[in-house]
């Protein structure tokens, strides 16, 4: 499917029937839709948090922003030698943030922005995007940030798409296609509030997560 017919409103289309955009590379023009037999989701009650990680989060003065830096977080995600993320992927994920359907996590140290996670949100699923890291845990940290974020806004699904052992380590893992569907039915049915949660900081997500594991 390409960009002269792919648009934020399709795109939205696809996610609520259970299928995602992809592109075989940043360079290729086309842009397909996948769905999987085995679904990657992240139980939002089963973020795996370690030591290191709770002790990293408490110490640093970094800080979390929400939808401050959207774009710079979709370029981040997109500096690799691999990407799916191709121009037109690009340019639609921008567009659904300006439409209140995408939204980023950030992590800063001060002006340098260190990791992050983009989404798009309908109902009260959360279909997680991509995610980068330049610094040592900035990805975990915006990971962990969203968990709690979308935990305190009353979602109830967290779709990873894929499941990678990175995210398996941090507590996500497959489904079937059919019990993907059913989950995400149930989202579709269900609304859900994501502005109206206060910014936390790093040192307020591990507190409310370790109380709750």
């Amino acid at each position: 499917m390409t960009e002269r017919v792919l648009t934020p409103e399709l795109l939205l289309q696809g996610y609520a029937s259970g299928i995602f955009p992809m592109a075989e590379s940043r360079d290729d023009p086309e842009i397909f839709w996948v769905d999987p037999k085995l679904r990657g989701v992240l139980p939002l009650d089963g973020f795996h948090m370690s030591r290191s990680l709770m002790r990293d989060m408490r110490r640093t003065d970094w800080r979390l922003q929400t939808n401050t830096a959207f774009e710079a977080v979709v370029d981040g995600c997109a500096d690799r030698i691999d990407t799916w993320i191709n121009p037109d992927i690009h340019r639609l994920y921008l567009e659904l943030h300006q439409i209140g359907h995408a939204h980023s996590f950030e992590v800063w140290d001060e002006a340098r922005l260190v990791g992050g996670v983009y989404g798009v949100t309908l109902g009260t699923a959360f279909f997680g995007e991509s995610m980068f890291s330049r610094a040592t845990n900035g990805s975990k940290m915006a990971l962990a940030a969203a968990v709690d974020h979308l935990l305190r806004a009353r979602f109830t699904l967290f779709d990873t798409q894929f499941i990678t052992p990175h995210l398996a380590s941090l507590g996500a893992i497959e489904i079937t296609r059919a019990a993907y569907h059913r989950k995400l039915a149930q989202a579709m049915r269900q609304e859900a509030a994501f502005s109206n949660v206060p910014q936390a900081t790093l040192q307020e997500v591990v507190q409310r997560m370790t109380q709750t594991s």
